[in-house]
């Protein structure tokens, strides 16, 4: 797979919602230059599915573990995910 379609689920669990994850996460994927979008599950969790280089899919799930400050992030699960040419990033 080329480092330029690289695709990710991402599932963020714990203390997650109403906190401004969605917000945050969206600032720090246009920061890295990822695409994709962020939502709540309505399990409680935030739901992503990311697109981008590796490099920057591997920075912002590193920063998903943290999260924004009032977050308290316990479990980020990811699987491959299928590549949809995206162009942007978005709250849904």
């Amino acid at each position: 797979m080329n480092e330029h379609n690289l695709a990710v689920e991402v599932r963020i669990s714990g203390i997650v919602q109403g906190v401004g994850f969605r917000y945050w996460a969206w600032s720090v994927a246009n920061e890295l230059g990822v695409h994709g979008w962020v939502r709540n599950d309505p399990d409680g969790d935030v739901l992503a599915h990311l697109e981008g280089p590796e490099p920057a899919i591997a920075t912002m799930i590193k920063r998903l573990h943290n999260g924004p400050r009032f977050a308290r992030v316990t479990q980020v699960e990811t699987v491959e995910g299928t590549f949809r040419g995206l162009r942007d990033f978005s709250m849904q």
